[in-house]
């Protein structure tokens, strides 16, 4: 479960000028909080964990205690040991003073209480479940991120980077060679950081907008999948400030140009490997519609772990390749779960859902729960959708926060699938978080109702 001590003095002995080692784990809203160590405290946490405060993992986005959490007073904040993941040990290429990375978790019990709120161990609670009854998740993260300028515009407003010839991208040019080839010296940069890490960076993509680009991670093992996400997307944050830009991951960070998803690929295998959602079928095997049938029925229940944020919301907008509606389909970019097409061995569902500000782990964790619950009641998810699905949708996903936030809450299913008590923190984080935005008044306000109010 956790890395060896002799992970990190081969490691040490192979990167004598390393002086600094930042040390993170990952919160509930996908933000890596830690600290930095030097060089002689390292083994110390591979030997007998690093304490980290309970609080840690109950913050809000902005990193403000959530008293409702039951980590702040009631515990007295008290330290929780985390220990690090194997493999996470890696250099952080763009940092000027010689720095590496290590990821840690918290400890089972020596983590306690924090370790209910660890979004990685309900990753994990999920999968054991999983492969106790003999189904091996297999799992892909596909990011799309917004390539931004340091600097904002003259209205103060984000705008795209610059590109290598100094120009700055104005139109959208899917699928464009040349948008890749003016952000060529990132990407080489990216690449060489995803290489040294063994992260598995694959096809690079120009998206629907100015400057958004998404890059491709292979699949396999579910939770080392996850590990890989949220290293990668540590990797285009840093890799982009080293050139000048801000890697953005907002959802909807523009009103008239494209969202930012997180789509997630995944299929189940058996314990050779075989892959049990193959099919010369198109529509995949029926195992994979009750996959399907499972995740449709626990969507709405799941959405706030797809959909975090007030933002994530905005993204959902017809004939924008965003989804809208609990529906599925063959390859058919107009439904929320795409079967794509393919050879019959490479059958899995492509789960379009998730915004790139979601917690990888978090919604890793909710469509393998929906995958396992359409698996043991037998869900028939109905006859795929064909042709526009957002012409065909009979009902459709909530556009506001709170209306997830109040189904997450009184759903029975979750309570049985993430926990009570991984709930009562998130869910306490939520609404705190809820209650700070919807209580701010900034410049949309006043524009809709200074005057005409």
């Amino acid at each position: 479960m956790f890395a060896s001590v002799q992970e990190a003095e081969d490691f040490l002995a192979a990167n004598p000028d390393i002086e600094l080692f930042e040390l993170f784990v990952l919160d509930g809203n996908g933000v890596p909080r830690g600290k930095l160590l030097h060089r002689e405290e390292l083994l110390a946490v591979y030997q007998s964990g690093r304490p980290l405060p309970s609080t840690l993992l109950g913050l809000t986005l902005h990193g403000e205690d959530v008293e409702d959490s039951g980590l702040v007073w009631e515990v007295g904040d008290i330290d929780c040991r985390a220990y690090p993941l194997p493999g996470s040990l890696q250099r952080l290429p763009w940092r000027q003073i010689p720095t590496a990375a290590v990821q840690v978790s918290m400890h089972p019990s020596e983590g306690l209480p924090a370790t209910v709120a660890d979004p990685r161990h309900l990753l994990v609670r999920v999968i054991d479940a999983l492969k106790a009854d003999g189904y091996q998740p297999v799992m892909a993260c596909e990011l799309e991120f917004y390539l931004l300028d340091q600097q904002r515009d003259a209205q103060g407003r984000p705008q795209p980077a610059l590109d290598a010839d100094g120009g700055r991208p104005r139109s959208t040019q899917v699928y464009g060679l040349r948008e890749l080839e003016q952000i060529e010296p990132f990407l080489a940069d990216l690449y060489a950081a995803c290489k040294a890490q063994g992260i598995p960076a694959r096809t690079a993509i120009s998206e629907y907008a100015p400057g958004q680009v998404e890059i491709t991670l292979e699949h396999g093992d579910a939770l080392l999948a996850m590990d890989q996400a949220v290293r990668y997307k540590r990797l285009v944050k840093g890799v982009a400030h080293k050139h000048g830009m801000q890697a953005c991951f907002m959802a909807k960070p523009f009103d008239h140009l494209a969202g930012t998803g997180m789509h997630m690929h995944v299929s189940l295998a058996d314990e050779q490997g075989n892959n049990l959602f193959a099919s010369e079928a198109k529509e995949g095997s029926a195992l994979l519609r009750q996959a399907v049938g499972g995740m449709l029925a626990s969507l709405l229940d799941s959405l706030l772990l797809f959909c975090p944020n007030a933002n994530s919301y905005r993204r959902f907008q017809a004939h924008s390749y965003a989804p809208l509606a609990p529906t599925w389909g063959v390859d058919n970019r107009t439904v929320s779960l795409r079967v794509p097409g393919g050879p019959a061995h490479t059958r899995h569902v492509e789960h379009r859902i998730c915004g790139a500000d979601a917690n990888p782990y978090l919604a890793a964790a909710a469509i393998l729960a929906g995958i396992h619950r359409g698996l043991r009641e037998r869900l028939d998810p109905g006859a795929p959708v064909q042709g526009n699905g957002y012409a065909q949708a009979k009902q459709f996903l909530p556009t506001e926060w709170s209306a997830s936030l109040h189904a997450l809450e009184h759903s029975a299913w979750a309570r049985d699938a993430f926990g009570a008590e991984f709930l009562r923190v998130y869910l306490a984080v939520k609404r705190a978080e809820y209650r700070q935005f919807m209580g701010e008044v900034g410049e949309q306000d006043w524009r809709w109702y200074l005057t005409n109010a």
